[in-house]
C-alpha cells in the first residue's frame, strides 16, 4: 500500500511517500500550502506520480500525548485536502519530527539557510516511516 505523508504548515506542506510495498518512506518535495489546499496542478502531479491509497498527516501533540492547539486546524486542512483528491486519511503523532529532521540535515552539513526548505519533507518522511512501521507490527 503506497502512502503519501503531509507535514501541514501555515506557509508550506512537506510531502513524503512510501515505496509501493508500503515499507520505506522517502522525502518528496515541499509545496506552498495554498497550492495543496486548492488542488493546484503541482499537488495533482504528486498524486498522479505516486498514486497513494492513503494520506497520512502529522498531528501536533503535546509532550503529554494530547492534541496540541494546532491540531484542530491541521485536522480541518487535512480533511479539505483528502476530500479534494478523494483519498482516505489517517493521522500520526508528529512530535519531535521537525527537530529530528533538523538534526539529520545539520549532521549532513547543511546550514540553517539551506535546510529551511527541506525540513518539512524530511519530517514528513520520519513520521510516515513511524506510521508504516506501526502498521507492520
Amino acid at each position: 500500500m503506497r502512502a503519501v505523508a503531509l507535514d501541514i504548515g501555515k506557509v508550506r506542506i512537506g510531502i513524503a511517500a512510501s515505496d509501493v510495498s508500503g515499507t520505506i518512506a522517502s522525502p518528496v518535495c515541499v509545496l506552498p500550502a495554498n497550492e495543496v489546499l486548492s488542488g493546484a496542478r503541482t499537488w495533482r502531479r504528486v498524486i498522479e506520480d505516486y498514486e497513494p491509497e492513503i494520506l497520512v498527516c502529522g498531528l501536533p501533540k503535546t509532550l503529554g500525548g494530547e492534541e496540541g492547539p494546532q491540531a484542530q486546524e491541521i485536522r480541518s486542512k487535512a480533511h479539505q485536502i483528502s476530500d479534494g483528491c478523494g483519498i482516505p486519511l489517517d493521522f500520526v503523532d508528529e512530535r519531535y519530527s521537525s527537530a529530528e529532521a533538523k538534526h539529520i540535515l545539520h549532521s549532513e552539513g547543511l546550514s540553517e539557510k539551506r535546510m529551511r526548505g527541506k525540513i518539512d519533507m524530511v519530517a514528513a518522511s520520519l513520521f510516515l516511516q513511524t506510521w508504516l512501521d506501526t502498521r507492520e507490527n
